[in-house]
């Protein structure tokens, strides 16, 4: 199960909004075939190692992260496709949970003679697929939090320098994240002062991915469409986050922005735009990760709303020691009984910086 977890990974970035898979056939301890579902409409990880397999799929074991589905979508089930194979022995390591597949695909398999186990690695499969898992249970997408600051605990000078606190390692490193995520969020001011592109640039996109859209939540309509990132919103998406009293005010600028190549998008308001409306319309779009970049803002109204799921803090080897910008600005004060605690804690070294990660919920 290792193994096919394992093979699962290769598909990141590549076959969401579908969950990613691997599968494993043993015979007689020996591994016969192998697969994983590596792109969105592609085959599912159990077709391909029973092809891989050949005629030694007959009677083997199969080892699979997810439940086989068995209704017919993109691809046919895979169910039809293990029983014609006559495999003996299905081990899943978690049940799929979109409905019509949930303990379906299971029953199918038993009902036909087969012998089948389902939670061998059931947590490590659930980390795996957290976007998918959520989505299901949510119809949100899963949300980063990313931010780099000083050992002081700031993300910025207090005129807003923030370029670059983290070093080149750390940046890289985000763009890995960008890679796989379906859209870079951050807030007006961020956009106004930093001028970002939000683009995959220190590595290469994935293969027939291309970049995240870019969105900026802007209750104001306060973004210049002759800069970064609505200055390039005809070549990456730019969606603009506003509400209706917002857009009713800046009507000139939101022609602009159109004009521009921007989607301007009136959300219900909340002391501003209400971060769940924003995800709610992002998770109906297909959306599977979303990256908050900034600002300190934004963080505090994410956080306070319980809609981070995962942070990625980078921290540099250097102090401001004066006047800065802290990294996050909530509207409640917590006690430190209802402080946030970072479950799965990871701490490692990434050049110069120390780059500390951890989830906040359940995925």
């Amino acid at each position: 199960m290792r193994r096919a977890l394992d093979l699962a990974r290769l598909g990141l970035g590549s076959v969401e909004p579908n969950p990613m898979v691997g599968a494993v056939l043993v015979q007689d301890d020996r591994i016969v075939g192998e697969g994983w579902h590596a792109r969105f409409g592609g085959p599912h990880a159990e077709v391909v190692a029973i092809q891989n397999a050949g005629a030694a799929a007959k009677g083997a074991e199969l080892f699979v992260t997810l439940e086989p589905c068995c209704h017919y979508g993109k691809t046919p089930p895979c169910t039809d496709a293990v029983l014609a194979a006559g495999i003996r022995r299905v081990v899943a390591a978690v049940a799929d949970p979109f409905p019509q597949v949930s303990g379906r695909g299971e029953t199918i398999l038993r009902q036909a003679g087969l012998e089948v186990k389902v939670g061998v690695l059931e947590e490590e499969a659930r980390r795996l697929n957290a976007a998918f898992f959520k989505r299901q249970r949510t119809a949100l997408p899963l949300v980063i939090a990313k931010w780099a600051m000083t050992l002081d605990g700031c993300i910025a000078t207090a005129t807003g320098d923030s370029r670059w606190i983290s070093g080149e390692e750390g940046r890289r490193r985000v763009h890995e994240v960008r890679r796989i995520v379906d859209a870079v969020l951050v807030g007006a001011g961020t956009a106004r002062q930093d001028e970002p592109s939000l683009t995959v640039r220190h590595v290469e996109p994935i293969a027939g991915r291309g970049q995240p859209a870019r969105v900026v939540l802007d209750e104001r309509l306060s973004i210049d469409p002759s800069r970064q990132p609505a200055a390039s919103a005809r070549q990456t998406p730019v969606l603009v986050y506003t509400t209706p009293e917002g857009l009713a005010a800046g009507a000139d600028r939101a022609v602009r922005l159109r004009e521009a190549g921007c989607e301007i998008v009136p959300v219900a308001r909340a002391g501003g735009v209400s971060p769940r409306a924003v995800l709610e319309d992002l998770g109906r779009r297909g959306m599977s990760r979303v990256l908050i970049e900034g600002g300190a803002h934004v963080f505090g109204a994410f956080l306070a709303a319980d809609l981070v799921d995962r942070v990625m803090i980078f921290i540099s080897p250097r102090l401001l020691a004066g006047r800065g910008l802290p990294p996050v600005i909530g509207p409640d004060g917590r006690t430190l009984r209802e402080s946030l605690e970072l479950k799965d804690l990871e701490i490692e070294r990434v050049g110069a910086d120390v780059l500390v990660q951890g989830r906040l919920g359940d995925f």
